[in-house]
């Protein structure tokens, strides 16, 4: 096992397969950051989202997806190059990977990437014991999907974090204020279908709330006019927030949402107070900026 990827596992109390994959994850997530970092990624953009509130800013549940935002719209953008940089970057930490750029059916603003590693292969390397390693099937492959908003909604402010590992470097990031203002976006805005509800929003959701973060209503309205789910010229109030988030609550299955989350929590306890009821009762405490 290469040394670094050592020091960064051992941060890690991992007993299940499932500990494993989310670790993994997270080690191979944040030497993408690094190999970002070198191609000096962050002076164009920011990370945003679960990952980057997981890595940067404590959150005490995995996440699977990078997502990232350009500082300022740019249509002509080319991912490819930064591609290159995270390839090159986890091949020297001795992982084998795919990285491939995906092919757009429709012309969006929204450019992406999967990461592909075999699941098995990089567990023999780290030495997952071999009676957990057996339960992985041939070709079982660990994924992790990147995305660069490329026309960015704006009013959002940005910040530098640094991390230890691999080595020290930093990482853009949006401050708490408009990460929060974009998890509730996602949470009002994010339709998976027919019987499925991401969970991790309301997870996410409970957390802030619990650090007494404020959204930042300015930044929220812009996501909310760019997906045409509020009049640019109508002011947003936090009451307009409230009951907009109320109507989500009653609509939503909370039950399906648990579902969801578990895989990324260590303990299944924190969700057992889940309820309409529950959620709609925390509204009080929501905080605007």
């Amino acid at each position: 096992m290469n040394p670094a990827t050592d020091s960064m596992l051992r941060k890690y109390n991992c007993v299940t397969r499932q500990d494993f994959e989310n670790a993994m994850k997270e080690i191979i997530q944040e030497i993408a950051l690094l190999g970002l970092w070198r191609a000096k990624f962050f002076e164009h953009a920011a990370f945003y989202g679960g990952t980057a509130l997981r890595i940067l800013y404590g959150l005490d549940r995995f996440s699977e997806d990078m997502d990232f935002s350009l500082l300022v719209p740019d249509r002509d953008f080319e991912l490819q190059p930064y591609l290159d940089a995270i390839g090159a970057e986890l091949s020297a930490m001795d992982f084998n990977v795919e990285i491939a750029e995906k092919i757009k059916n429709i012309d969006t603003a929204i450019d992406s990437a999967f990461i592909k590693a075999d699941t098995k292969e990089h567990f023999l390397k780290i030495d997952v014991p071999r009676e957990i390693a057996d339960q992985i099937a041939p070709r079982n492959v660990l994924k992790i999907k990147l995305e660069v908003d490329t026309n960015p909604p704006g009013d959002f402010e940005t910040e530098a974090k640094v991390l230890l590992q691999p080595i020290p470097f930093s990482v853009r990031t949006y401050k708490q204020p408009d990460l929060f203002a974009g998890k509730i976006h996602a949470l009002l805005e994010r339709g998976w279908g027919s019987g499925r509800v991401k969970g991790r929003d309301y997870y996410d959701f409970v957390w802030y709330l619990g650090r007494d973060t404020p959204v930042h209503l300015a930044h929220l309205k812009q996501r909310l006019c760019q997906t045409r789910s509020w009049n640019a010229d109508r002011d947003l109030t936090r009451a307009d927030l409230v009951n907009l988030l109320e109507s989500k609550f009653s609509q939503v299955d909370i039950e399906l949402a648990k579902r969801d989350v578990l895989p990324f929590v260590k303990d299944p306890q924190s969700v057992d107070l889940w309820t309409t009821d529950f959620f709609i009762s925390l509204l009080p405490r929501l905080k605007v900026c």
